[in-house]
């Protein structure tokens, strides 16, 4: 590829029209984009983009749409006819940095083996852990993926650890840990698969079907409460994504579309806080044993329906952007659903809905009731497909090559680091400092929520885990289930602060600025409309329960009163 004398064209991002469903979507903390190019003999600019560092596949839709326009770079050595090498110069950028990574990475080993590491352990562990954290927060800045940042940071502080102890213990510690790890990491594995192979025969088209009214307000809380139950079953992330490209079906208005959008994020993250499979934060809680299934769900659902309730009618009393009626729906005239979709469907969330019986029933650890369904599931579409070479698309091989192995990683890496901090006590320091300074769970439980709106939830949430001992907070405590409605809702609040939220930020070109106009404000007050519904409700529960314990002594009172 040449260029004119001293200067080479690179193509440039210019701006971005979204109409994704089987594309990817940035699932990290901002949207940024890699473009990759190459002119051709009539100078035609051809280029290719992906988005963000860290991608997932997006059920069934049209692909993006994009527009750039060239930029230049200096060329860093022009060749012997005067022109500039595009590829020369990218690969003595490669050479740099290909340098600077490594020299990192011998840095890191060179430190991590001096007597100061050793004497200093838990310094240590916190700087390292410290500088993980900004590496994820700030991906994006410093281009490096949150997956790989996540894994150093897990064998970095490992290492310090082994390094610091001479007995040996690290071993079987960090082998509890990874049991412990591996079964959320098995269990997501086995969830996204079963969520992939479902929407690969757009079996998600029996929610999508249904909705008929053209009234804007109407379809406002209609689309709402869609998001709030498909995300109790399915993950918030799956239903965001699902619901945001049926609305580019229903809404031509990019901008009312957008505000719609908005509230889908609310109520998925709404939705996923009062299920054990939900959200992953709550799933984490429940397979450590922190919640059970049942008190989850009759304890949370009460404030996740206000924290989206209220949202609603505020939107619906105070803002211009949900009036008016839509055009006739597109969706009924869309594609048709794969073969077997309906079947597929069915088996899908029943696999789904099995996992907790499975656990009741047996006693056994939730991903291997995940395991099972995805095996279920497996065998199902081998049968209904057996012979059909050209349907290969729709079996649970292609769809487990279309998992976000990346976000998988993620959890990996982040665990086993939180994992490495509670072995070295670093954890339970923390617990006794909050516990020292917050006068209440009540607002513990709070603060995690709102960091979860800029920090991300997993290793907040991880970390409580291995900050309080279950023999002073017992499972289905307040604590627990605080923390699970809070880092579940906390996210809606600001657009970065949650998985569905990023996902949005891709699929509708929405902006950081834009949302927290216009939506923060609803976000926050069902945020907190739920942690009052949650105190409510526990308080009434509470004194119903003194009631009742008083009525044998008021009985024995009245009757020794009486005449005989």
């Amino acid at each position: 590829m040449a260029a004119s004398p001293l200067t080479a064209r690179r193509a440039g991002f210019h701006g971005l029209k979204m109409g994704v469903e089987r594309d990817t979507i940035v699932r990290n903390r901002r949207a940024c984009v890699k473009v990759r190019s190459s002119d051709d003999s009539n100078g035609q600019t051809d280029s290719r983009v992906t988005l963000g560092s860290e991608s997932a596949p997006v059920p069934q839709a049209t692909q993006e749409m994009y527009s750039f326009e060239p930029e230049e770079i200096e060329c860093v050595q022009p060749d012997e006819d005067g022109t500039c090498s595009l590829e020369e110069y990218e690969s003595k950028q490669d050479f740099f940095r290909a340098f600077g990574v490594g020299a990192a990475v011998l840095l890191g080993a060179y430190i991590l083996d001096l007597d100061w590491v050793e004497s200093h352990q838990n310094t240590t562990m916190v700087l390292i852990f410290l500088l993980g954290y900004v590496g994820i927060i700030f991906e994006e800045t410093v281009s490096f993926n949150k997956s790989g940042v996540a894994l150093i940071m897990a064998a970095a502080l490992w290492t310090t650890a082994a390094v610091s102890d001479p007995t040996g213990a690290v071993d079987s510690q960090l082998e509890e840990h990874l049991g412990e790890v591996g079964q959320i990491v098995f269990f997501l594995m086995g969830a996204m698969a079963i969520v992939e192979t479902v929407d690969s025969h757009q079996g998600f088209k029996i929610v999508t079907d249904a909705i008929k009214t053209k009234n804007t307000t109407s379809l406002l809380w209609i689309i709402g409460w869609i998001t709030f139950f498909m995300s109790s079953v399915l993950d918030n992330l799956t239903s965001t994504i699902v619901m945001i490209s049926l609305l580019r079906k229903l809404i031509k208005d990019p901008e009312q579309r957008k505000f719609f959008g908005a509230v889908v994020v609310i109520a998925a993250n709404a939705g996923g806080a009062w299920t054990p499979i939900g959200d992953v934060t709550t799933t984490m809680l429940w397979i450590n044993g922190q919640i059970s299934t049942f008190s989850t769900i009759t304890d949370l659902f009460f404030p996740s329906v206000v924290s989206l309730l209220v949202p609603l009618a505020l939107i619906t009393a105070l803002s211009d952007d949900v009036k008016g009626e839509q055009e006739e729906s597109l969706v009924a005239t869309e594609s048709t659903f794969a073969p077997r979709g309906r079947l597929v469907f069915g088996a899908g969330v029943s696999a789904l809905l099995f996992v907790p019986v499975f656990k009741g029933l047996t006693g056994l650890p939730p991903y291997l009731g995940m395991l099972c369904g995805l095996g279920s599931l497996w065998l199902l579409t081998d049968a209904i497909h057996f012979g059909e070479k050209d349907r290969a698309t729709l079996k649970v091989p292609y769809a487990l090559s279309r998992i976000d192995t990346q976000g998988i990683l993620f959890f990996l890496g982040i665990l086993l680091s939180i994992g490495c901090l509670d072995s070295a006590g670093i954890l339970k320091e923390l617990a006794v400092f909050l516990d020292n300074n917050l006068s209440s769970k009540e607002l513990l439980a709070t603060a995690i929520g709102a960091a979860s709106a800029l920090i991300d939830n997993v290793p907040l949430v991880a970390a409580t885990m291995g900050m309080y001992d279950m023999a002073d907070f017992p499972k289905d405590d307040k604590l627990w289930q605080l923390i699970a409605y809070c880092a579940g809702t906390g996210g809606s609040m600001l657009i970065i602060g949650s998985a569905s939220g990023v996902a949005f930020m891709g699929l509708e070109n929405a902006e950081f600025g834009w949302y927290a106009k216009k939506v923060t404000p609803w976000a926050a007050a069902g945020y907190f409309a739920g942690i009052g519904a949650y105190i409510l409700q526990t308080n009434m529960l509470q004194g119903s329960s003194n009631v009742v314990a008083m009525l044998p002594a008021a009985a024995d009172v009245v009757s020794s009163s009486l005449p005989l």
